[in-house]
């Protein structure tokens, strides 16, 4: 049976946790795991979406209004937004008013593909060999995990076997450039950095400047966090990529910003305005296995046209993945 209609089951608390000496695991095997990986990282999600819905169906002869009804709350209970909850629900109303839909296994198969649907245009993976160096600008408000996300895009572009520079560019918060260091370290990669206060477009453009003397692939530059609200820092990143256009008219490459997956509904319209003051290509939806709110990716494919490049779905390094709908989908209607 579906695990979006699966009865909940009790965990025994004898069971025991993994060593976490014994997790260590190799690439292959760790590809292998990925399914199993983001269904677990999105339990918050799952259970915002199934939590009793086997009892709910439990007698029930048919697939009707009353369970459509259900389905809908659930649905906005996870932040899957408005627009994108009425596309799938009137979905599975015109295949249940054409006996198309007549079971839990038939509703279950519907919804998957509507909802893949929805997702699949979002789903552009980032090429980077349209340049070199490819340079990559990260924006966001604070505390979205932008620095975080740019350690863990550095060693995935690593595993490609990509070089890569990290450019220190908040030097605004005191902490921000020897965070970003301790990843440069992690990763064997090198940062350039100056001191609290320099001048970020300067610090950005030495990095593009170094890497191109170096022949390195991608250049990856933090920013400091802001909200769209504060006009001189918006300016700030306006400059920076005027700056960067002085190097190549076509840099940066890509604007990406990272959002927050917690901050729901609220995040979509900050998005917005960052794209409307600097023009983004791409998100990075960042800390979705510590939130119910997953369903944000639906609103973010019917609200914005911007690609998901990448999803956050836990602590470890290789736990920034490029975004599969399919994959999503699958794991969030186990």
């Amino acid at each position: 049976m579906f695990g979006l209609f699966k009865r909940k089951q009790k965990i025994s608390p004898e069971a025991p946790k993994p060593d976490a000496d014994l997790q260590q695991t190799t690439s292959s095997d760790h590809q292998q795991d990925l399914p199993a990986e983001l269904s677990e990282s999105l339990e918050k999600t799952k259970r915002t979406f199934s939590d009793g819905m086997a009892d709910f169906l439990l007698g029930k002869k048919s697939i009707d209004s009353e369970l459509l009804d259900e389905l809908e709350t659930r649905l906005l209970s996870a932040d899957v937004g408005m627009d994108a909850t009425t596309t799938i629900i009137d979905e599975l109303q015109a295949g249940i008013s054409r006996k198309a839909i007549n079971d839990e296994a038939s509703l279950h198969l519907k919804m998957a593909e509507v909802m893949k649907s929805i997702l699949k245009p979002c789903e552009q993976p980032l090429t980077t060999d349209s340049a070199k160096p490819f340079v990559i600008l990260v924006v966001g408000i604070n505390g979205a995990g932008k620095t975080t996300s740019i350690g863990k895009l550095a060693h995935h572009f690593k595993q490609q076997g990509k070089s890569v520079v990290l450019a220190a560019g908040d030097t605004f918060r005191a902490a921000a450039v020897e965070q970003l260091q301790t990843w440069g370290e992690r990763n064997d990669v090198p940062v350039i950095a100056q001191g609290t206060g320099a001048d970020p477009a300067s610090v950005i453009f030495d990095a593009v400047q170094s890497a191109s003397s170096k022949n390195i692939d991608i250049v990856i530059a933090d920013t400091a966090g802001r909200l769209h609200t504060q006009d001189n820092l918006m300016d700030e990143l306006a400059k920076i990529k005027r700056v960067l256009g002085k190097i190549d008219s076509t840099a940066p490459h890509e604007t990406l910003i990272v959002m927050d997956a917690s901050f729901g509904q609220n995040a979509l319209h900050q998005v917005q305005q960052f794209n409307d003051s600097i023009g983004l290509t791409g998100m990075a939806v960042t800390k979705l296995d510590g939130t119910a709110k997953g369903g944000i990716l639906f609103s973010i494919a019917n609200t914005l046209n911007l690609p998901v490049r990448f999803i956050g779905v836990g602590e470890g390094i290789n736990d920034l993945r490029p975004f599969d709908a399919s994959e999503f989908v699958d794991a969030l209607l186990e």
